[in-house]
């Protein structure tokens, strides 16, 4: 496997638009499609959150009943949640008019949406910006790259990746992109995420291997606590790679698993460490734990803890917010076993050792938390499972952002 330049238009068949249509947003892209040539497996994983946007409901049904999927429409600035009745009825009204403008059926369409809540989309101005999509998708990179770019909200850049490797001799390429800043804590997969492969594979196993991917990728990323209600994360396989269709665990399903694997977690850590003001990448590792799930749930309660996202910003190695958190997250373990350590291309050093705190340099300390990058590694002496979650230090901006963030 190799990654390779792209995104969502770097597999065969599939082209891609990002357009202003001026939904809430002026002078930026905040339209995107994504278009495959031929008809789709559909998978997906949608926000746990009892309140689900209609794009989330739309697209609950189609990846669930439809025979195939060839489309995604995406706007930001406008979430489409809690907009009740109506919200489903523009739903059909968007995949009503790319159905007519992209010559697919109607149920191939997939709807996502993404910014305010509780304001319902402006239908006109959507209904033009799919014509201005339909119009202008293409195959090129930089089409991929202006999708990117039009799923944008409180994102600082693009977030994109793909990557190329052999399934049975055959090349194959699996390409992503995704927006995510704020509101991200998920319990199922991402914010909004869009996966395009041109691998030949059963819709049953393309559900199964999206399913496991998301454990160890997106739903080990917190930024501020906040489950979406929009949250979803889709992968579309048009076949076109021509490689004989996994239909069966083997040596081809694990060699598209580990590609699927490496672009959804590339793509949680790009979401972690643009959070909403964010200065730091702020990674927990958790090791020796009892089970794999204990391990789990320990990594995301240290990088979820306010007090340790603000120790990060400050650069304050504060081992005892760290081990706090390990301790309410649930998970039961000897305290007095403990071992902590922080980490980042600056160094490594360890500041708790079997649950007491040791002598060590305040001023290296400092040093290894100033990185763009750093880790809050913990041994917990129980058992062989391991776990990685992602975050980022909480800083005044995010505030900012947030309180006026509507008007």
């Amino acid at each position: 496997m190799k990654v390779i330049e792209g995104g969502v238009t770097a597999a065969k068949g599939f082209e891609a638009a990002g357009v202003e249509a001026n939904i809430k947003y002026q002078n930026r892209k905040d339209m995107a499609l994504i278009y495959s040539t031929t008809p789709c497996q559909a998978a997906g994983t949608f926000t746990t959150n009892v309140v689900k946007a209609a794009p989330v409901l739309w697209d609950k049904d189609i990846v669930e009943n439809s025979p195939f999927a060839q489309a995604v429409v995406v706007n930001a600035g406008v979430a489409n949640a809690g907009t009740g009745v109506q919200g489903m009825a523009y739903c059909k009204e968007e995949a009503d008019a790319a159905s007519e403008l992209l010559h697919i059926p109607q149920n191939a369409v997939l709807i996502g949406s993404t910014g305010v809540i509780g304001m319902q989309i402006p239908i006109d101005r959507i209904k033009e910006g799919i014509k201005l999509l339909a119009a202008a998708k293409a195959d090129t990179l930089e089409a991929g790259h202006t999708a990117a770019e039009a799923i944008m909200t409180t994102d600082t850049h693009r977030k994109e990746i793909a990557v190329r490797f052999l399934v049975d001799g055959t090349e194959v390429t699996l390409g992503g992109m995704c927006k995510g800043s704020g509101m991200i804590h998920p319990n199922m997969c991402t914010m909004l995420s869009y996966i395009t492969t041109d691998a030949a594979i059963s819709k049953t196993l393309l559900q199964e291997a999206l399913s496991a991917s998301i454990q160890d990728s997106y739903n080990m990323v917190s930024v501020d606590g906040d489950t979406s209600t929009n949250d979803t994360c889709l992968v579309l396989a048009n076949g076109l790679a021509g490689n004989p269709q996994i239909t069966e665990k083997g040596e081809a399903y694990q060699a598209f698993c580990e590609a699927l694997d490496y672009v959804n977690t590339y793509l949680a850590k790009q979401m972690a460490a643009d959070g909403e003001g964010a200065t730091a990448l702020f990674e927990a590792t958790v090791y020796h734990a009892a089970t794999k799930q204990d391990a789990r749930i320990l990594a995301k309660s240290v990088i979820s803890s306010n007090l340790s996202k603000a120790a990060i910003y400050g650069h304050d190695a504060n081992g005892g917010r760290f081990l706090c958190a390990l301790g309410y997250s649930g998970v039961h373990f000897n305290p007095d076993k403990v071992d902590l350590f922080i980490e980042s291309k600056a160094g490594k050093i360890q500041i708790f050792q079997d649950g007491a705190a040791l002598d060590y340099s305040e001023e290296e300390a400092t040093k290894i938390l100033s990185e763009p990058e750093v880790t809050v590694l913990a041994d917990m002496k129980m058992g062989e499972e391991t776990a990685t979650a992602w975050g980022c230090d909480l800083t005044y901006d995010y505030v900012k952002i947030n309180a006026d963030y509507r008007s």
